[in-house]
């Protein structure tokens, strides 16, 4: 081999790896691009649905509260009403309107059931079970006694609301005259039922957005 002819081969060993390499080196910056774009457009994605989520839930955390504070509106309304009527009959009662209240919305009860049951059994604690402690509804026949009126409370409430096993049969799934037919039935007192609604009606209406307070 000539030297002219030697010269020109070191040069195509030279120039050779450049002129193959530049195309796979453009294309992996082209592919680096486009993957640094696909992450970037990937994560603003991201960030705005979750954006849109925390957005979301305060607006659910907003409508909850705004629910709770008005059913503490309408419960306190309820127990205004129950404690009125006991008030101005002077029964010593007077004072647990609230938890009545919240026993008939645990026990999805009519709100005002509980102080009537009592102003009928007991003239609202006036002529409470004499010979047991804390029953102002005559419960069990006057033969069951609680250690406060609100273990009294819950218990006639749970039951009423048929939300105890061993009494369900009477009393779950029924109307209200049939909670209180059950709870002391015609055949003891013929009347019984439609002067516990009548007392009802007293303490206040049903719908509480025209709820009037008892006097």
């Amino acid at each position: 081999m000539n030297k002219k002819n030697l010269i020109q081969f070191v040069q195509s060993l030279v120039l050779l790896p450049l002129v193959t390499g530049s195309v796979p080196l453009n294309s992996l910056i082209k592919a680096d691009t486009l993957k640094e774009t696909s992450k970037t457009v990937f994560i603003q994605k991201e960030n705005s649905i979750a954006n849109g989520l925390i957005a979301l839930n305060q607006a659910v955390d907003e409508k909850a509260k705004e629910l709770e504070a008005r059913l503490d509106s309408v419960r306190q309304a309820k127990a205004d009403a129950i404690d009125a009527y006991f008030e101005a009959r002077d029964m010593p009662l007077f004072g647990t309107g609230m938890k009545m209240a919240e026993e008939a919305d645990k026990n999805d009860l009519d709100w005002r059931l509980l102080p009537a049951i009592a102003a009928r059994e007991s003239t609202g604690g006036k002529n409470d079970c004499i010979k047991v402690d804390n029953n102002p509804f005559g419960w069990g026949s006057c033969r069951i006694g609680f250690k406060t009126i609100d273990d009294a409370i819950e218990t006639v409430a749970k039951n009423l609301g048929g939300n105890n096993p061993s009494t369900k049969r009477h009393y779950g799934d029924k109307t209200l005259k049939g909670i209180l037919q059950a709870y002391n039935p015609p055949s003891i007192v013929a009347n019984y039922a439609n002067q516990v609604i009548r007392i009802m009606n007293t303490i206040g209406k049903e719908d509480l957005n025209t709820t009037a307070v008892a006097s």
